[in-house]
């Protein structure tokens, strides 16, 4: 299961939240997500768990709780849904 981490610290790595999520089951992969100009935090990533029932038990116990000074949010990721052509770049008129 995919889960939604936000409201992160911009300090908060990697391995902050295997460790937290890893005391509730196997984490599968962590993904914080980074500014692509700066290369900061955004302030959210996903955590995936191999186990339904232990990610549930992560979402129950972490939601709500202070990692590295900020109140996190942890829930079921939702699917990523098309926003959209984002083309951009804009054709040159004569």
């Amino acid at each position: 299961m995919k889960l939604y981490v936000g409201n992160l610290s911009y300090n908060t790595s990697q391995d902050t939240l295997y460790t937290e999520f890893g005391a509730y089951g196997q984490v599968e992969e962590v993904a914080v997500i980074t500014d692509r100009d700066t290369g900061r935090s955004r302030g959210f990533a996903f955590v995936t768990m191999n186990n339904d029932e232990e990610a549930r038990a992560a979402i129950e116990t972490l939601n709500g709780r202070e990692i590295d000074g900020r109140t996190i949010t942890v829930n079921e990721a939702r699917p990523k849904t098309d926003r959209g052509g984002r083309g951009g770049g804009g054709g040159r008129r004569w």
